[in-house]
């Protein structure tokens, strides 16, 4: 499922091998990620987790000045952040060692692009699952937790049908939803005949989420097609 406030979690990349470092990070944004922290010896990645506070960690185990079993250790001391190693050091005992240390995966070099990004995901999905993030629109934010829309410092409650319809939307994030799946999430798996509602219901959300619903920049209509949901940030 795609939960797009996790593409804004920071990320930890450690390697001390810079092609390395690039190639994953290139991975990573290519797929959305969007705050992405460099470091190739274990100090400076004790000293990023420190300051930066990362909320997930790509881990590499043999490192210059020391390896990332001992790394991971120091940080367990005092942060919880997600760790994944990836790492050349294939056998099962190095394997059983990390996953004992409070490592959330272990994958093994060369690895393939979609893996990567699939065990990520499924950590951060895992991990952060709990969270209720307040999206940021051009006009307002929502909080999904309290189900309401704060817009010029006020509070505006959203209705069933309309919390369900922006979290439909915000699924899918800067992606056409068709009218069929948003009649489908809200009015169940036969849901003919509900597109002049759906109209409805998406003007109203308009009114409350937009500075001037009559020329949306945060719900846009795609014209024989559906809605997108624009998201700041």
């Amino acid at each position: 499922m795609n939960v797009p406030y996790l593409k804004n979690k920071r990320i930890l990349l450690v390697d001390d091998e810079s092609a390395l470092l690039d190639m994953t990070a290139g991975i990573l944004e290519a797929e959305g990620y969007r705050q992405i922290k460099k470091a190739k010896t274990a100090k400076e990645a004790l000293a990023a987790c420190r300051e930066w506070r990362p909320e997930f960690v790509v881990l590499d185990v043999m490192l210059p000045d020391g390896d990332g079993f001992s790394l991971l250790e120091q940080l367990r001391a005092f942060s919880d952040v997600p760790v994944l190693f990836l790492t050349a050091r294939g056998e099962e005992e190095d394997r059983f060692r990390g996953l004992g240390l409070g490592a959330d995966d272990y994958i093994v070099k060369p690895f393939l692009p979609k893996e990567l990004i699939l065990r990520i995901g499924a950590i951060l999905r895992r991990c952060y699952k709990n969270e209720q993030p307040l999206v940021q629109l051009a006009a307002c934010q929502i909080d999904f937790e309290k189900a309401e829309v704060i817009k010029n410092e006020k509070s505006i409650p959203l209705t069933a049908k309309e919390f369900e319809l922006l979290q439909a939307l915000y699924r899918n994030a800067g992606k056409i939803v068709t009218i069929d799946m948003l009649c489908e999430a809200v009015w169940g798996e036969n849901p003919f005949g509900y597109e002049n509602s759906l109209m409805a219901h998406i003007r109203r959300i308009r009114e409350k989420i937009e500075e001037n619903p009559s020329k949306p920049v945060s719900l846009i209509t795609v014209k024989g097609l559906g809605y997108k949901l624009l998201v700041e940030g």
